[in-house]
């Protein structure tokens, strides 16, 4: 059996059951070898959008995505999405073929690429390939982005037949957390935050009981939305997509406890959603991430959920903190009555400005189009949202029913990868409306995979917010008297391009022009529906606002 055959029929008895990606000659056999034993191999129309496809996946199923590109160009065609991927810790194997003669015209140094970006690098080698290949994936399913290393050469070695056991993944040994410190704190503070990030996606359970245990209201950063849906005392999404109400309620908090985030600037506010006078704790599994981003009062090492546990059992199972009795505590009926009133950017008044003409035409408000699309959209939803001036909208005003349902490309900060993103996400999920909000840019950039959406035939809804530039750039430089003309674009019929690809396309200037957008709904979605929003512009969104004032 070649070596590349042994790599495949390894990673599918992993778990991998769908592999993205543009198949050339460096990773033809590897592919095919993970098709002959069983995977679904989803062919993207660039290297950029198969990685952020197996991101996407990833992200959405909870499961090891796997990307596999051609040596050389594939590899760094492939970059953007494998950072994206790299920086938000998700599980992912990149096969990446490796030319290793230093002449060669497809040669670049991979494991340095690996490791600029963030990525883990193996390499497989002959004598003990299948060791390899496991190693990979089991790095990956710990939570890593992988770059796995196939020399060409050594891709068509023989070695001997490969057909199992899969040896199990380890668990990583834990020891007992040490909460004394955080367990005082949560039973001196009146007024505790709980703030849950990333790392504490898997959480939701411990983290709502210890919640209720200790009186603390119920936070999230942007890339765990939807965390907590549905739970009575959740504010949602702290700092630049907090509601005024979430700006308030954490500016009084006595005691925040940061679960799997790092409390970076765009979380914070810049340092300034956090009142000086509460002790901040921070619990992660990884030590080194303590700190990063502001200083902490406290921390404590391990597992988000084992921390919780802990905590909880040291308070003693069922422990419920009361009502507020004049102790000064949050949960009090007042405050729950304002969350339901309050606790949403749809229930916070504004000043519609649609309308306004654009090239001679009327434009829609992004707040108004997207409170629109959230009342006509099923509630079993996947939302993924791309990077941009636009991007707190579909962010804010578009419900989703748990974390899975929301998937945030921002780590990078790269526009171009929702698209993509979303077509993983609908694979991973196709019992689910699929949302892609893209921005005009992005969606300029990565609409060659509307190819790849037409031929998956999954259902999928992409809506542009279409304000005819780079936005963040027009309202970061504009208000300062800089030329636009760089960042700034005529006039262009998306949905129209949309088409050309084989998709339904539609163009939205008003709440009426949504009524096609019912019909899709009602079936059967065999196309995707690309919807042109031509958004009002006269203004930056309120969070792009909020970071500027940051620099």
């Amino acid at each position: 059996m070649r070596v590349a055959e042994v790599v495949g029929r390894v990673l599918y008895g992993h778990g991998a059951r769908y592999v993205f990606g543009v198949v050339g000659s460096g990773n033809f056999h590897v592919t095919n070898a993970l098709v002959a034993a069983g995977a679904r191999f989803v062919a993207a129309a660039h290297e950029g959008g198969a990685a952020s496809m197996a991101d996407g996946y990833a992200r959405t199923s909870g499961t090891v995505g796997l990307l596999s590109v051609h040596q050389g160009p594939g590899v760094t065609n492939a970059l953007t999405g494998l950072t994206e991927a790299a920086k938000s810790r998700t599980p992912m194997v990149v096969l990446a073929p490796e030319a290793t003669a230093p002449r060669s015209n497809f040669f670049i140094d991979l494991p340095a690429l690996a490791t600029s970006v963030g990525a883990d690098f193996h390499r497989v080698c002959a004598t003990h390939a299948a060791e390899d290949a496991g190693a990979a994936y089991r790095a990956a399913a710990r939570g890593a982005t992988v770059v796995l290393g196939l020399p060409l050469e050594v891709q068509h070695t023989v070695t001997e037949p490969w057909s199992g056991p899969v040896p199990a993944v380890a668990p990583t040994p834990a020891t007992a957390p040490q909460v004394e410190p955080l367990l005082a704190a949560l039973q001196a503070a009146r007024r505790p935050v709980f703030i849950a990030g990333r790392g504490a996606r898997a959480a939701r359970e411990p983290l709502t009981r210890l919640a209720d245990a200790s009186g603390a209201l119920l936070a999230v950063s942007a890339a765990a939305k939807g965390l907590f849906a549905g739970n009575p005392w959740n504010i949602d999404v702290a700092g630049g997509f907090a509601t005024p109400l979430a700006v308030e309620l954490i500016g009084a908090a006595d005691l925040v406890v940061a679960w799997g985030s790092t409390l970076n600037m765009w979380t914070t506010r810049h340092g300034e959603l956090i009142p000086p006078s509460a002790v901040v704790v921070q619990v992660d599994h990884d030590p080194a991430a303590f700190g990063v981003n502001r200083p902490v009062d406290l921390t404590v090492a391990g597992e988000v959920a084992a921390v919780a546990e802990a905590v909880l059992g040291r308070l003693g199972a069922g422990s419920t903190r009361p009502v507020d009795a004049g102790t000064g505590g949050w949960r009090t009926p007042e405050l729950a009555q304002r969350i339901r009133d309050h606790g949403r950017w749809r229930t916070v008044p504004y000043r519609d400005e649609g309308g306004s003409a654009r090239a001679g035409a009327a434009t829609i408000d992004p707040r108004t189009l997207s409170a629109a699309l959230d009342d006509l959209l099923p509630p079993d939803r996947t939302v993924v949202v791309d990077s941009g001036n636009f991007m707190g909208y579909p962010s804010m005003w578009l419900d989703v029913p748990d974390v899975a349902g929301f998937c945030f490309t921002q780590a990078f900060q790269s526009i171009g990868l929702g698209l993509a993103s979303a077509l993983g996400a609908a694979v991973a999920r196709p019992d689910r409306l699929t949302v892609a909000a893209v921005g005009d840019g992005g969606f300029v950039m990565s609409a060659s995979e509307l190819v790849t959406a037409v031929r998956l035939a999954l259902p999928l809804l992409v809506v542009i917010y279409d304000d005819a530039a780079y936005g963040a750039e027009v309202h970061h430089f504009g208000p300062d008297g800089h030329p636009l003309e760089t960042v700034t674009f005529p006039e262009t019929d998306l949905a129209a391009i949309a088409r050309g690809y084989g998709c339904d396309g539609l163009t939205v200037r008003t709440v009426d022009d949504l009524e096609p957008v019912r019909r899709w709904l009602a079936g059967p979605r065999t196309r995707p529906l690309v919807v042109d929003a031509k958004v009002c512009a006269a203004r930056g969104s309120w969070w792009l606002e909020e970071a500027f004032r940051g620099h």
